[in-house]
């Protein structure tokens, strides 16, 4: 078959020119590079003939492909700039805009503006504190002894510089919410009654249930006359408007440095009503938070008088909170943007 490579040049420029529309150029496309087009059928030759002509006739099917190819995309950019300049000429104001979705809050800022509305409504204020801390803030303050695990370099971020206000003073980003405690009652006498929200760093490896970054949610309420039972009876009330008032609480005796005496407080499980499920490890119990009196040597540490004030103290963790209220079993995915998932709350 004989291919007149310069009138099939003049006729396919001739057409891509006269082309006054995608539609058109589209069609010319097909006619010369499309699956049955000129240019195919060139290539679909090329194997009858002879082996010392393949090469020549190779060259000459590919660089009639490239200029057709050329004058196609050529004219493409030229018609799309057309139906741009056009379509802004004959805009009509009155078509409804095209639109855009609305973000909305992350489930974590989510939970954590419901917990902190509930301690508002109760008559706490809301307290935040800096991520940097000094190690007197983090650990001595609150009564953790110098031998105490969490100190150690495996278990808390250390940071390299020092205290600019005195360089005898370590730096590191807080393991708890805690230290927001000590900053406010060295700047306030009681009574007060405070909740402060925000980020804690550990060094755990991230797995399902532990990250490296996760938010806490610290309680503090200081006055002349607190007692044991005014904290059951404030975080009974907190948590029954938080899961529900068909929930039931119990307090654990436990140990923390900071608190005397201290507690763990579980609600029963509001998947199963406390019969037993996946959720709750078949227990019918939920471990929500910790809990307890204000030690004497975190009041100590802060300058107030010694036997004056008694305190009550809390806290809990924001990820825990949410997974266990909407049923998520990977704290993974509150870091990942996945909006697959976030858009289900």
């Amino acid at each position: 078959m004989m291919f007149d490579y310069e009138s099939e040049k003049k006729n396919s420029e001739q057409k891509i020119t006269q082309a006054s529309d995608l539609g058109s150029l589209e069609a010319v496309r097909v006619e010369y590079l499309g699956r049955k087009g000129k240019v195919p059928a060139l290539y679909t030759n090329l194997a009858t003939l002879p082996q010392d002509r393949k090469p020549e006739e190779g060259k000459r099917i590919n660089e009639f492909r490239n200029f057709v190819t050329r004058l196609i995309e050529t004219k493409k950019k030229e018609l799309v700039a057309q139906k741009r300049e056009g379509s802004q000429k004959q805009l009509d104001v009155t078509i409804p805009g095209v639109p855009r979705p609305i973000g909305h809050k992350h489930v974590l800022t989510q939970t954590i503006e419901e917990i902190c509305a509930i301690f508002e409504q109760l008559g706490f204020a809301v307290e935040e504190g800096p991520e940097i801390e000094t190690e007197f803030n983090n650990f001595t303050a609150l009564n953790i002894p110098l031998d105490h695990p969490s100190r150690d370099g495996f278990d808390t971020f250390y940071l390299k510089q020092k205290d600019p206000t005195d360089k005898n003073v370590n730096l590191l980003l807080r393991s708890h919410t805690s230290p927001t405690q000590i900053r406010i009652m060295e700047k306030h006498k009681p009574p007060l009654a405070v909740v402060v929200p925000g980020k804690v760093y550990r060094p755990d490896a991230v797995d399902a249930s532990h990250s490296f970054m996760f938010h806490q949610v610290e309680g503090l309420l200081v006055d002349e006359d607190v007692k044991f039972s005014d904290l059951k009876g404030l975080l009974t009330v907190f948590l029954k408007r938080l899961f529900g008032e068909s929930i039931k609480m119990r307090f654990r005796p436990h140990f923390f440095p900071f608190t005397e005496p201290s507690a763990e407080v579980d609600i029963s499980c509001y998947i199963c009503g406390g019969k037993g499920c996946s959720v709750c490890g078949r227990k019918g119990w939920l471990e929500i938070m910790g809990c307890g009196m204000v030690h004497p040597q975190v009041f100590k540490a802060v300058g107030y008088p010694k036997g004056k004030y008694t305190g009550l103290a809390f806290g809990l963790g924001v990820e825990r909170m949410t997974m266990l209220k909407y049923g998520i079993h990977d704290i993974r995915l509150f870091f990942e943007n996945d909006v697959r998932f976030l858009e289900q709350f």
